[in-house]
């Protein structure tokens, strides 16, 4: 199975495409969008919203995994990550490729085992899960990839519930 995670956010979403049997991971490739906060939000959008159809076009994922919205402090913060979410929704949608959400709790739960992990102790078991030589710069394609992998391992789980 071909995933494609997204971690969205609104100077720098990441994603990251694995192939998977559920129990091996394979990294297909890795990316970050950077955005400037100096030009407009629209055009930060369409920037963003290119990218992830691009990533979606040359991945061609079975299904595409993201972030929930979590509870943020600051208001205009959350709003604008809805906004990145949206359009990453709305990709998705256009390609006609099945969605699956993940709280940031399930997602560091499932890769690292605890679900109040730190960014870096992701990057290290998003590394050793994919047998990577080096931990992915990036902490946004690195999280991207661990949504990746949380989704993969829970279809391992719910297939074996059947």
């Amino acid at each position: 199975m071909r995933v494609l995670g997204i971690d969205c956010g609104s100077e720098r979403t990441g994603y990251g495409a694995i192939e998977s049997d559920g129990r091996t991971h394979r990294l297909l490739g890795t990316g970050t969008v950077v955005t400037s906060p100096k030009r407009p939000f629209e055009v930060r959008l369409l920037e963003i919203a290119r990218a992830l159809r691009a990533s979606i076009l040359e991945y061609r994922p079975d299904v595409v995994a993201i972030e929930e919205v979590f509870y943020a402090v600051n208001v205009k913060t959350a709003l604008k990550l809805s906004h990145v979410r949206g359009v990453a929704l709305l990709a998705v949608a256009e390609a006609g490729v099945p969605l699956a959400e993940y709280s940031p709790l399930e997602v560091k739960s499932s890769v690292v085992g605890f679900g109040r992990a730190e960014k870096h102790q992701v990057q290290m078991m998003v590394a050793s899960l994919l047998r990577l030589d080096a931990i992915v710069d990036s902490k946004d394609a690195s999280d991207a990839l661990a949504i990746a992998i949380c989704h993969a391992n829970r279809m391992v789980i719910a297939a074996a519930v059947r």
